[in-house]
C-alpha cells in the first residue's frame, strides 16, 4: 500500500477532530443552561490511541468562555505519518457564539479564524473567506445543550456555517473512566459529516465519528 493512499483518509480526521474543538458537559435536555467544567479526552483511531483532547468552560450559562487543544500524532511503518494541532477560544452569551479564535496546524499548514458578534450578525475571517452570518450562530458546541436544537452550526477550522441535524439513537453502555455506564446516544448529521454523542447522566462522556476511507475515530474519558 503506498503511503500517500493510506494517508487519504487522515485528511477527513482534521475536519471530525476541529468539530469537536468546543465540546465539553452537556445534558439530555435541550433547554437546560450550559454548565462549566474540565475535561480529559483520549483519542483513539481503530482502537488505538493517536492523542489527546482537553477542554476548559467556566461560566454559568448565561456567560461562557471555552478554551480547548487537541493533539493527534497518526504513525506508519515508523514514521509520523499524519500530525495534528487545534487551540481555541470561545466567548459566549447564552446560546450565541460572541467570540471565537483558532488556531489549526495540519501537517505543518495552519488555518486561523477570527469571529466577532456585532449588534445581529457575527463578522468571519477565516480560510474560506469572509463572511456576515446574520441571527444567532451557535459552533460546535457540545458541552451547551441547546446544540441538540440547532439547524446550522460554524466549522471553527474553516469559519463555514454548516447545516445540521440530530436525531436520539436510543440508549447504550460505554465505558466511562475504567465504568460501564448506561448512556443516552444522539447522532449529529452534517454534509459529509456524522458525529455520534453519548451522554450519562447529563454529563457528555464518548464521541464516535466514520473518517473517510472507513476508519473510526472515538473519544473517550
Amino acid at each position: 500500500m503506498e503511503t500517500s493512499t493510506w494517508l487519504a483518509p487522515m485528511r477527513g480526521i482534521a475536519l471530525l477532530a476541529t468539530l469537536l474543538v468546543v465540546a465539553p458537559a452537556a445534558a439530555t435536555n435541550p433547554a437546560a443552561p450550559a454548565v462549566g467544567g474540565e475535561w480529559n479526552f483520549r483519542v483513539l483511531l481503530d482502537g488505538k490511541e493517536v492523542g489527546w483532547h482537553r477542554y476548559i468552560v467556566r461560566g454559568d450559562g448565561a456567560a461562557t468562555e471555552v478554551e480547548s487543544r487537541a493533539q493527534f500524532d497518526v504513525r506508519f511503518l515508523l514514521l509520523n505519518a499524519y500530525t495534528y494541532r487545534h487551540t481555541a477560544r470561545e466567548r459566549w452569551h447564552g446560546a450565541c457564539l460572541d467570540e471565537l479564535e483558532s488556531r489549526t496546524e495540519t501537517n505543518g499548514r495552519v488555518e486561523e479564524v477570527a469571529a466577532v458578534a456585532y449588534d445581529d450578525a457575527m463578522v468571519v475571517d477565516g480560510p474560506s473567506g469572509d463572511a456576515r452570518l446574520s441571527g444567532c450562530v451557535m459552533s460546535f458546541a457540545y458541552w451547551d445543550p441547546r446544540i441538540l436544537r440547532a439547524t446550522r452550526l460554524l466549522n471553527s477550522q474553516t469559519g463555514e456555517l454548516l447545516p445540521v441535524s440530530v436525531a436520539e439513537q436510543g440508549t447504550e453502555r460505554v465505558n466511562v473512566a475504567g465504568r460501564n455506564v448506561v448512556a443516552n446516544r444522539h447522532r449529529l448529521s452534517a454534509p459529509d459529516l456524522q458525529i455520534d454523542l453519548w451522554y450519562a447522566d447529563g454529563r457528555w462522556v464518548a464521541l464516535e465519528a466514520p473518517t473517510p476511507g472507513g476508519r473510526t475515530l472515538r473519544y473517550e474519558l
